[in-house]
């Protein structure tokens, strides 16, 4: 049976493992090997203890307590997988990271996640700046649980074996969950950790259609690592080639907002059932020779952007809305 960690006064266990080091130096001189591994044993277990008596809350005995502690104390920072083991006071802090990830819905999100989301789309480096993720750390994206989140890894799992495609299990596990946020640790899991499942999520966006919006194309407000598909259904054809740097310049120019009636994502309404997503829109019509370029795209809420199509509003109309003569 593993030991668990013994909590006591930090202070009297690093004045425990001092002594237990200082007495060490006399083993240093005997020539039996175990007997010196064997007389460090103590030491590693003080030294654990002492990791985890660093955390002081009283509901924090297990070692997944622990962890989770921690990591409240620094949501959206990037924590090192050591300092992780420091506090859980055992080697196995990765599989208690799982347990709180996906039995207890807290949205935990590993380094190599974020690196693999990171490799294809630019524009997070923004977000990252100088503190890029490194494979062995962690980060809290939010500090509050998800109470669904159980619920949806059941769904991955069962997603997972079936014989499909990345792209396709991912697209069906998005649209078991429309307007839900999923991690993206949920979708690398259904891609079983191959790191393609970042490429193939900026697919289904910018090749196929599907709404599937991040904090950098779409919804700046959402953490960093999350998805969200807006509604179960594809863009028009030609919508589908305006290219990422594009359409971020456009949304990043409009303020993510709808230049018609000023919906946004951060004004919504839960009663707005029907006011769900930002879209692009062409002023002069793709059909007829419209380029996909920031001069000749709108954001347009999805209602709005229906309404301009049904009355045809006219192209100087357009351009008045985005200041452009």
């Amino acid at each position: 049976m593993a030991r668990r960690s013994r909590r006591e006064n930090p202070e009297v266990l690093r004045k425990e493992l001092i002594k237990l080091l200082e007495d060490f130096e006399h083993k240093l001189l005997d020539e039996d090997l175990r007997e010196q591994v064997k007389s460090l044993i103590p030491a590693n277990h003080t030294l654990r203890d002492l990791g985890s008596s660093l955390i002081t809350e009283k509901n924090a005995e297990s070692a997944r307590d622990r962890i989770l502690a921690y990591l409240r104390k620094y949501p959206g920072t990037f924590l090192q997988g050591d300092e992780l083991m420091i506090v859980a006071g055992i080697s196995e802090y990765a599989r208690r990271i799982r347990e709180l990830r996906v039995q207890m819905g807290w949205p935990i999100v590993s380094g190599q996640a974020l690196r693999d989301m990171q490799e294809e789309a630019e524009a997070l480096e923004q977000t990252f700046k100088s503190d890029s993720p490194k494979v062995d750390t962690y980060i809290l994206l939010e500090n509050e649980q998800d109470r669904d989140s159980a619920y949806r890894w059941n769904i991955a799992n069962d997603i997972r074996k079936r014989k499909l495609s990345v792209k396709e299990k991912i697209l069906t596990y998005l649209r078991k969950n429309v307007g839900k946020k999923v991690t993206g640790e949920e979708l690398k899991y259904l891609a079983k950790d191959k790191s393609e499942w970042a490429r193939r999520v900026r697919e289904l966006r910018t090749e196929d259609g599907w709404p599937v919006v991040t904090r950098v194309s779409g919804m700046p407000e959402l953490p960093v690592g999350v998805y969200v598909l807006e509604e179960d259904r594809q863009a028009q054809v030609h919508d589908r080639k305006i290219p990422d740097v594009v359409r971020v310049k456009v949304l990043e120019r409009d303020d993510y907002t709808c230049r018609c009636c000023g919906w946004n994502h951060e004004n919504s309404r839960s009663g707005d059932k029907h006011r769900t997503l930002l879209e692009l829109h062409h002023i002069n019509h793709h059909a007829d020779g419209g380029e996909n370029t920031v001069e000749n795209l709108i954001t347009l809420c999805n209602i709005c952007h229906d309404e301009v199509h049904r009355r045809g509003i006219n192209a100087d109309k357009l351009r008045e809305l985005i200041g452009v003569g």
